[in-house]
């Protein structure tokens, strides 16, 4: 249950708020370690989304610096209401429960309608976010860019937490393939860099209805300077959600066409780095369900893995000089638990 003295707070900042009648519902929210709760009056008075965060990761005090600079861009965030550093305190606009991932299974047009929309937002933080940051005036800190150093890191986190921990495969099996992962890392941090959100997926993608665009991006405290591909494969690669071969084309089309309308369009290699950064993306995800199934004691986690990892085996057949890890992985259990 919620502090007593946080919703003496809500109530002081938010006069609508009668701590008497007030209904907290606290929010699941993945694996972020923060905690959300929904403050509301009966009868839909109002309502409010209360955030508290610790130390523990020093992203979340940038999440409404973040917000204030994305309303700039013109990207749709919620609006934010009052942020207290000192107590890691963030009070927000609620917007609902209705998240992308609710979608999964309705018809495509519905489905493409609103991917439509997320990639419309998309489009715009990848490509108005770089130059309006150079004449912005608030204060703004990102996280690390996508380095060599840091791509190096998203695949020994796979094979840390996934190959070895949950699979117990050894060093030996994964030594032939190391000289390409590195040159892959080199060659995407050469690469030259948008902003991007970072954990582009369903579950971070709110639909508003009545709201003018009806798509809302959250948890985007973790935006830094990377490539548009890997914010593209990490929406169209979810491992919550499941595409058609024919749909996942259509997506992908539509983000380069989104592109062209807005007057810079993709280069001839596009597509090729989009197979890299899903590599990527695909190994940070991997490694961090197997990270928080075992080391953060969130067994439900590892049930992602089999999807994800097929999903993988699909990307790396079309990147070239990654068939030895291919061929681990088609020896595996891809329905271990």
């Amino acid at each position: 249950m919620i502090p007593e003295s946080l919703l003496e707070q809500t109530s002081t900042r938010f006069p609508w708020c009668q701590r008497e009648q007030v209904r907290v519902e606290p929010l699941e929210k993945g694996g972020s370690g923060r905690r959300y709760y929904r403050i509301a009056m009966p009868g839909g008075e109002g309502s409010v989304i209360l955030v508290r965060y610790t130390e523990a990761k020093e992203e979340n005090r940038h999440y409404c610096d973040i917000a204030a600079f994305l309303a700039t861009v013109g990207v749709s965030t919620p609006a934010f209401y009052h942020h207290d550093p000192q107590e890691g305190l963030i009070w927000m606009e609620d917007l609902g429960e209705v998240d992308l991932w609710s979608f999964r299974e309705a018809d495509w047009a519905t489905r493409h309608g609103l991917y439509h929309a997320t990639l419309r937002e998309a489009v715009r933080l990848h490509l108005r976010g770089q130059s309006v940051l150079a004449s912005y005036s608030g204060q703004l800190t990102f996280q690390q860019a996508f380095t060599a150093e840091l791509y190096r890191w998203e695949q020994n986190y796979f094979i840390d937490h996934c190959l070895q921990r949950h699979f117990g495969l050894g060093e030996r099996a994964l030594a032939p393939v190391r000289p390409r992962l590195e040159a892959i890392a080199e060659r995407l941090a050469q690469r030259p860099r948008v902003l991007v959100h970072r954990d582009f997926q369903s579950q971070n993608i709110m639909v508003c209805e009545g709201r003018e665009p009806n798509v809302c991006l959250i948890d985007f405290q973790g935006m830094r300077p990377g490539l548009a591909q890997y914010d593209l494969a990490s929406l169209l690669y979810d491992p919550y959600v499941t595409f058609t071969p024919r749909e996942h084309e259509w997506l992908l089309s539509d983000y380069m066409l989104l592109c062209e309308e807005a007057g810079q369009p993709v280069g001839d290699d596009f597509r090729e780095i989009y197979d890299l950064c899903a590599m990527q993306r695909l190994m940070q995800a991997l490694g961090a369900y197997g990270f928080l199934g075992y080391t953060q004691g969130r067994p439900d986690f590892l049930r992602h893995i089999p999807k994800a990892l097929a999903s993988l085996c699909e990307v790396l057949g079309r990147v070239g000089g990654t068939e030895p890890l291919r061929s681990v992985l088609a020896g595996l259990d891809h329905g271990a638990d």
